[in-house]
């Protein structure tokens, strides 16, 4: 009887042993992973070659336009795609500052081609900047000095000189086929030149830069037509020749 319940007992431990057995083989296998970061690849920086997007020359005028032949040389980002606007300022300083434009003209779809702008005052200097029509502005460019025909011409002939001064006599003439009805005539003294006495003109400018302008009675000029006006100049030296401009 012992006999008997002895070895119940240990067939019945070695099932238990044979069970826990074949559950640890079931169990899943426990597997550590070690997860390392991306290194980000750099975004290349782009850089715009070193040159001007755009530029522009002076390649005709008349008495009341200037014509610019321009080439836009790069595409976005880096220039300008047509149209660009072309404007045209007074001085170098408003054209620096962007200030007050006198006229603008419109380009057309052309990359490089020519643009007109209308509604100028003959003989007179212009300076031009670009820019596009979405109001871009080129910060390069300050193309100029463009000038203007003008209506009119103007020679100096010196009379007669001494130690301290000399006597000029200037004569403005009529090129065009319409009448004057007024006329301005500049230039910029070599040396410490000064008006004493004017006849024929009257005197605005001082220093440097001489202006006469008409007197009341020679200022309408038919075409063809002439009048003359004359200086008495005070001077260390008297200059080789006077080099006037006839136009505002």
């Amino acid at each position: 009887m012992l006999r008997t319940l002895g070895a119940a007992l240990a067939a019945a431990l070695a099932l238990t042993g044979l069970a826990t057995s074949a559950g640890a083989d079931r169990s899943p296998a426990t597997t550590t992973m070690t997860l390392t970061a991306a290194t980000p690849t750099p975004t290349p920086t782009f850089a715009c070659p070193p040159a001007l997007p755009v530029t522009g020359q002076v390649t005709g005028a008349t008495t009341t336009s200037v014509t610019i032949t321009y080439w836009m040389v790069l595409s976005p980002p880096c220039g300008y795609d047509p149209p660009l606007v072309v404007s045209f300022f007074a001085s170098r300083e408003d054209a620096t500052a962007w200030r007050d434009p006198v006229a603008e003209a419109v380009t057309g779809p052309e990359r490089s081609g020519k643009v007109t702008v209308d509604g100028l005052t003959s003989g007179t200097e212009y300076w031009f900047r670009f820019g596009d029509t979405k109001g871009v502005r080129d910060p390069y460019v300050i193309g100029g000095p463009a000038r203007t025909l003008s209506l009119c011409s103007a020679t100096a002939t010196i009379d007669s000189r001494w130690g301290s001064g000399f006597v000029a006599t200037v004569t403005v003439r009529n090129d065009g086929a319409e009448p004057v009805p007024g006329w301005l005539v500049s230039w910029r003294w070599s040396g410490d030149e000064r008006i004493q006495s004017i006849w024929g003109g009257v005197a605005e400018g001082s220093g440097q830069d001489a202006v006469v302008h008409n007197a009341s009675w020679n200022g309408t000029l038919a075409p063809g037509a002439s009048t003359t006006f004359g200086l008495l100049v005070a001077a260390s030296a008297t200059p080789a020749t006077i080099t006037p401009v006839c136009g505002r």
